[in-house]
């Protein structure tokens, strides 16, 4: 009975995330579309068995259609606006508009070639791929619980994040609300006049709200820091902005194939420095959490099996880049190259590996009393009994 009531504790939020990004990373150094579908089947996969029932996991649906437009965007725009591509395979030609001599190099209409569109097709999916996997951890990371995971020197940033998505959703009904009983009465509820006349009351009743949760966070203790020496605040400070410079620095030498020689080793640097200064940034804290969240052998497990495709589909652009680049200019047939192909799959560890949805127990909202404090209970989570 323990071993079954600890197969239900929640994964941590964190390892869902370390999981879709590895998957975007991997996506981002191929443009093999075989290699970018596979991906994409082993994130929906992961999704569709592992998505809990709650609100805010409905996002992932949000987001396909959010690729899916990207995708024809790209695909519309190489075909109005050209291709950098060269090719011969015309298959249609428009019109084409002719355009001053300070606009060289672009062009409206003319021919459509195969190769080009080939070319966008593979860059189009890659892009829509990489969001895929983002609107994956959206679905799969309970939103809340990330926040309440969040550093203690990042406590109050949480604080602030936690209070405008509990309030925002609370304009908007009251914004609802308004506009529907100015309807019943006969009263305009468009235009000015009728946003004067909503906007005032829901002004009003924000800064009562306000108010009432500035009071009881004051009367709880809220804003509390210790006392710190100000040459740990400046190293602090110079750790987590050198960090945070050097993780952005990083990732867009991993995310590119120019930077692949000094985007692993500035990464590394600049993850070890933020950790730092956010660890030294948390002596101010005097706040505990209750029942924080673990980082057991299942949110290795899954933060593993991400970092695995990653690292794997890097391995695999630097050692047969062809595989994973396949040619436009000839225009050939992709093919699946095997071991890339078994690396994707390492991405269906989580499926297996974590605990499925409980559907007769959705996830409770959580109330607004309570709502603002990452540190308060997830409702979600059951007491022993």
């Amino acid at each position: 009975m323990a071993g079954s009531s600890g197969r239900r504790t929640p994964l941590h939020p964190g390892a869902w995330w370390v999981w879709a990004l590895g998957l975007g990373t991997a996506a981002t150094r191929t443009t093999n579309p075989l290699l970018l579908a596979l991906l994409l089947a082993v994130s929906a996969y992961v999704v569709t068995a592992r998505r809990p029932h709650a609100p805010w996991a409905r996002s992932y649906g949000a987001f396909v259609k959010l690729a899916l437009a990207v995708l024809v965007i790209r695909l519309v725009f190489a075909i109005v606006l050209g291709s950098p591509v060269p090719g011969t395979r015309v298959l249609l030609t428009l019109p084409e508009v002719p355009l001053p001599d300070w606009a060289q190099g672009i062009r409206l209409g003319g021919r459509v070639t195969a190769e080009g569109l080939a070319f966008a097709l593979y860059d189009g999916l890659r892009l829509a791929a990489l969001l895929v996997c983002v609107g994956a951890a959206n679905a799969l990371a309970n939103p809340s619980r990330l926040l309440k995971s969040l550093p203690a020197a990042l406590y109050e940033t949480g604080v602030a994040v936690v209070v405008a998505l509990t309030f925002a959703p609370n304009l908007i009904a009251d914004v609802h609300r308004l506009r529907a009983a100015r309807r019943l009465r006969g009263r305009p509820d468009k235009g000015l006049r009728g946003l004067l006349h909503v906007g005032l009351p829901v002004l009003e009743g924000a800064l009562e709200r306000s108010v009432a949760l500035a009071a009881a966070m004051d009367s709880r203790g809220y804003g509390r820091s210790a006392e710190v020496p100000a040459a740990v605040r400046r190293t602090t400070a110079a750790l987590t902005l050198g960090g945070l410079l050097g993780v952005c620095a990083g990732t867009y030498g991993v995310l590119t194939a120019e930077g692949g020689s000094y985007g692993l080793p500035v990464l590394a640097a600049g993850v070890a420095a933020a950790l730092a200064g956010l660890r030294l940034g948390g002596r101010r804290s005097v706040r505990t959490r209750y029942r924080p969240d673990r980082w057991d052998p299942r949110a290795w497990l899954v933060a593993g099996s991400g970092a695995a495709v990653a690292a794997l589909l890097v391995l695999a652009g630097a050692r047969d880049p062809a595989a994973l680049h396949p040619g436009t200019v000839p225009l050939v047939a992709p093919a699946l190259p095997l071991w890339p192909a078994a690396a994707c799959l390492l991405g269906l560890l989580p499926a297996f590996v974590t605990p499925a949805p409980d559907p007769a127990v959705p996830d409770a909202p959580v109330p607004d009393s309570a709502a603002f404090d990452p540190a308060a209970p997830d409702p979600a989570v059951r007491k022993p009994s």
